[in-house]
């Protein structure tokens, strides 16, 4: 059976992020602007900044999905709409949203929108009434299995979105109360302090006594990674894969990204091995993750699929090293000045920048202070290495380094 490549869709929380998942093969990017959108803390881009996103990823053949997925008020229609004209003048592909406000002036400017997965789509039934409102896609709810999400395949013609990468919310796709309650900051109006991801003491108040909840973060469920069914995904016909990830760094968007264009485009060609599938799981091993779970994807979530940790369990960490002085084109050449830490040859250096997006390189030689080195680590040492993807003036560089050996500096 002829199947159809589908579409990769990544985060861009700002321009290094936007840059470099196009980079590493993402086909549409997703992103929001300062309001009406789920990440709300994120960096996030301005209503000005529509048309450079839009040209910059037409150049390189990408898609772009303007993330309004957020209840709308009263007071805000009118702004809103301004919004929506702006990305309608800019050329926005697709508007993310569920609000019915939100659906209305799509249709009424003419925007072709996506249901997003706040709307808790579970059935075909569902999908077409939102088909008939005019959507072009819907991204199923977030706990869908995959036998569900054939069924939805099966009757109706609607183009399906499915999550594939990323965090996991315990709440009903994502729609929490838990952060409004403590805090008074709405996961629902994109700013959740994720009250869930903390350790948690229960109390008995008969007995005045309070108790550490072991070692489970038992709201705090894993990172989502599909990797082991990658294949599975492609064959139920689902029209696009979504990395989540607005708010997390570029070069965990990036690694993620190429992953996933690397899986697609193997199991398209053939050659899609498991020794293949290791490498790669490697890979997001690598950058930040809470462990990892297959969702909902084949039965309901139990007790293993929450951390035991509350943060990142990634063996690596990136340690801040210095910044670009210069990249000369003709001789491929990067350099750099130490501001904290060290770097030998052939320790992994990540290399970041607005408009360079993220560089991983690897230098194989060093001129340190002009003069030939194995390695640099005085504070203010001057560095040059071969560097075969350009970056600039700026930009800012850092080192991979063993978990325990991390160190932040100031």
């Amino acid at each position: 059976m002829l199947r159809k490549k589908p579409e990769l869709a990544a985060p861009a929380g700002n321009w290094t992020m936007l840059r470099t998942v196009i980079q590493n093969g993402a086909d549409a990017i997703y992103f929001g602007l300062e309001d009406f959108n789920m990440r709300a803390q994120a960096e996030n881009f301005t209503v000005e900044d529509l048309p450079e996103i839009v040209a910059y990823c037409s150049e390189h053949g990408v898609k772009t999905h303007l993330v309004v997925n957020v209840i709308i008020y009263e007071h805000e229609l009118q702004r809103i709409e301004i919004v929506l004209l702006r990305a309608a003048e800019a050329g926005v592909n697709l508007i993310v949203c569920w609000d019915l406000a939100v659906i209305a002036l799509c249709k009424k400017i003419g925007l072709s929108f996506c249901i997003s997965t706040q709307a808790s789509i579970s059935n075909s039934l569902a999908a077409e009434q939102y088909k008939q409102m005019g959507a072009s896609r819907i991204v199923t709810a977030r706990e869908c299995t995959l036998s569900q999400i054939k069924q939805i395949r099966k009757n109706t013609d609607i183009e399906i979105e499915a999550f594939v990468h990323g965090a996991m919310c315990v709440a009903v796709s994502g729609r929490c109360f838990m952060s409004h309650e403590m805090f008074g900051r709405s996961a629902n109006r994109g700013d959740c302090l994720q009250s869930c991801r903390r350790e948690y003491e229960i109390y008995d108040r008969r007995a005045d006594v309070s108790l550490l909840i072991g070692k489970d973060y038992v709201m705090s469920a894993k990172d989502l990674n599909t990797l082991s069914f990658v294949e599975q995904l492609i064959e139920a016909g689902i029209d696009a894969f979504k990395i989540e990830g607005r708010k997390r760094s570029p070069e965990y968007a990036a690694k993620v990204t190429s992953v996933y264009r690397r899986a697609i485009d193997a199991y398209f060609a053939g050659h899609f091995s498991e020794e293949f599938r290791s490498m790669l799981q490697t890979d997001l091993e690598h950058v930040y993750n809470r462990g990892f779970s297959t969702g909902f994807y084949f039965n309901r979530p139990g007790s293993k699929e929450f951390t035991e940790h509350e943060g990142n369990i990634s063996p690596v960490r990136k340690e801040f090293i210095g910044v670009v002085l210069n990249y000369f084109d003709k001789k491929q050449i990067a350099h750099i000045r130490l501001s904290a830490g060290g770097i030998s040859i052939g320790e992994k250096i990540l290399i970041m920048g607005k408009t360079t997006g993220v560089v991983e390189v690897e230098p194989a030689e060093l001129m340190v202070n002009d003069v030939d080195g194995k390695n640099a680590s005085e504070k203010g040492d001057l560095i040059t290495f071969p560097c075969l993807t350009k970056v600039r003036q700026g930009d800012k560089v850092y080192k991979i380094v063993d978990r325990e050996d991390f160190q932040e500096y100031a």
